[in-house]
């Protein structure tokens, strides 16, 4: 059973394929070409005509060699009138052959001529000469196997130095030939070349389905839905590729129900902390309450100072509670924005004057420039004084070290922009940077839905803001 298992999970992998058409490609030319020529000459030896009776006597060409050398042995010492007659006699016996001698002098004595169908007659054997010089007769000597047609050569007496001239027995090609089934040589090479051409398809076809799977899963991972997730694939063969695809599709089931429970978390969270804002609100307005009527009360100077610090701190809590409930609301997006177009600079001088007495009263020396024609940006009226409160709540609350705040506007870059600052010692060193990044968080939220830009720079020695229209490279307006 395991061996079993083993060969049908070996059977499913990429690699046993591409092994196989490896190995396919190695054995097709020591292996499959001699298998077809195997195959070729069973099938050619299946095929083959049988020759005519007539031919039979001539089907063994080592034979009547060895016939033509024991007859030229015999006629060894011979007259010529007796060579010519056991010649004769052989040209009978042997229809479809030309036999001729040729004496001691160079001159042909004997010469018949086939009695059978003209096969030498077709223009292949060329006439016999009368008369031979020596290079004559030693070219045909030397050249008698390969003549057409085939010549089988013998001095007489079997020896060239008895002197006695030589004998020749000319047979025709078509005699010894071998036929085989027309057109076969043909269909042998058609089909040497659908195999080769089998075997290229395959390996073809063997890639592209690969590629084709692969440029599939990288699809899936690039082209997200409306979740920004990757899409699940369908899976298909259980091999390499088909285990990354579940795998993949695993990944996205995982990232789906971890986004699911992100989403039901922050739902949550965004409940909790609402509920919890205007839970505590109430209280914290009770104990102010009571903290006021406290303070009518006659107290020492340490009780009324530390009433005093009590009252500061539970004012900090409801304003750290608002900005948490506010920014809340507007990053679950429960608070639409209604942008109109505004002179900004109107807005802020408006701001600054209703933050002057406070900022005069904790001795901050005030400095604003907000001269100049008005600044019209598509702002919401109320959330932008939100935004330039949480500034100034924070230059109030962090920057008491330098005692000092700045109001401006000028064109930095092309483009108008305010500028709020305090030479605090910056937020870094603040002892309640938590509400500070809380504030500051809701002022990105604000100016990022009324497509607004700002930065910030703090530092030891002050911290600066910069508010400018976005996408404004000359945002000089006029009246």
């Amino acid at each position: 059973m395991k061996g079993a298992g083993r060969f049908q999970l070996l059977h499913r992998s990429l690699l046993f394929r591409y092994l196989l058409i490896i190995v396919a490609a190695l054995l097709f030319v020591p292996v499959v070409i001699p298998l077809t020529i195997a195959v070729y000459s069973i099938f050619a030896g299946a095929t083959h005509t049988s020759p005519p009776k007539e031919y039979e006597q001539y089907s063994s060409i080592d034979k009547l060699e060895i016939l033509w050398h024991e007859e030229a042995r015999k006629l060894l010492g011979e007259p010529p009138a007796d060579i010519t007659k056991r010649l004769s006699a052989l040209g009978e016996a042997y229809p479809l052959s030309r036999i001729f001698w040729v004496d001691p002098a160079g001159i042909t004595q004997l010469v018949t001529e086939p009695s059978g169908p003209p096969l030498l007659l077709t223009g292949e054997a060329p006439a016999v000469p009368a008369q031979w010089s020596a290079a004559e007769a030693v070219s045909f000597m030397k050249d008698s196997a390969a003549l057409k047609p085939l010549a089988i050569v013998a001095f007489i007496g079997d020896r060239a130095e008895a002197a006695e001239g030589f004998m020749v027995m000319q047979i025709p090609e078509d005699i010894t030939e071998t036929k085989y089934a027309a057109g076969l040589d043909k269909w042998y090479t058609i089909a040497m070349l659908v195999f080769f051409l089998l075997f290229i398809t395959s390996s073809w076809f063997f890639f592209i389905m690969i590629r084709r799977r692969l440029l599939r899963l990288q699809t899936a991972m690039v082209f997200t839905g409306q979740e920004g997730l990757p899409q699940i694939v369908p899976p298909g063969k259980p091999d390499e590729i088909g285990r990354l695809e579940e795998a993949f599709n695993t990944m996205v089931t995982e990232l789906k129900a971890g986004r699911a429970r992100e989403a039901e978390e922050e739902a949550l969270r965004k409940r909790l902390v609402a509920d919890l804002s205007h839970d505590l609100r109430t209280p914290l307005t009770v104990i102010r309450s009571h903290l006021h009527v406290l303070g009518k009360e006659p107290l020492s100077p340490h009780g009324q100072s530390s009433l005093e610090l009590m009252d500061q701190r539970i004012e900090s809590l409801g304003i750290l509670i608002e900005n948490l409930l506010s920014y809340n609301l507007l990053n679950s997006g429960r608070i639409a924005l209604h942008p109109e177009r505004r002179d900004v600079l109107r807005l802020v001088r408006e701001s600054a004057a209703a933050w002057y007495p406070v900022w005069e009263k904790e001795g901050y020396q005030i400095e604003i420039d907000l001269e100049g024609a008005p600044l019209y940006w598509e702002i919401d009226d109320s959330w932008f004084r939100r935004v330039l409160d949480n500034l100034f709540q924070n230059i109030l609350r962090h920057a008491r070290s330098g005692l000092y705040v700045g109001i401006l506007t000028e064109i930095r870059e092309g483009n108008r922009v305010i500028i709020i600052s305090d030479h605090g010692g910056g937020l870094a060193q603040s002892t309640d940077s938590a509400g500070a990044g809380l504030g500051l968080s809701i002022v990105d939220l604000l100016l990022k839905r009324m497509d607004l830009e700002w930065s910030m720079e703090s530092t030891a020695k002050g911290t600066e803001v910069v508010i400018w229209k976005r996408d404004a490279p000359n945002n000089l307006n006029k009246i």
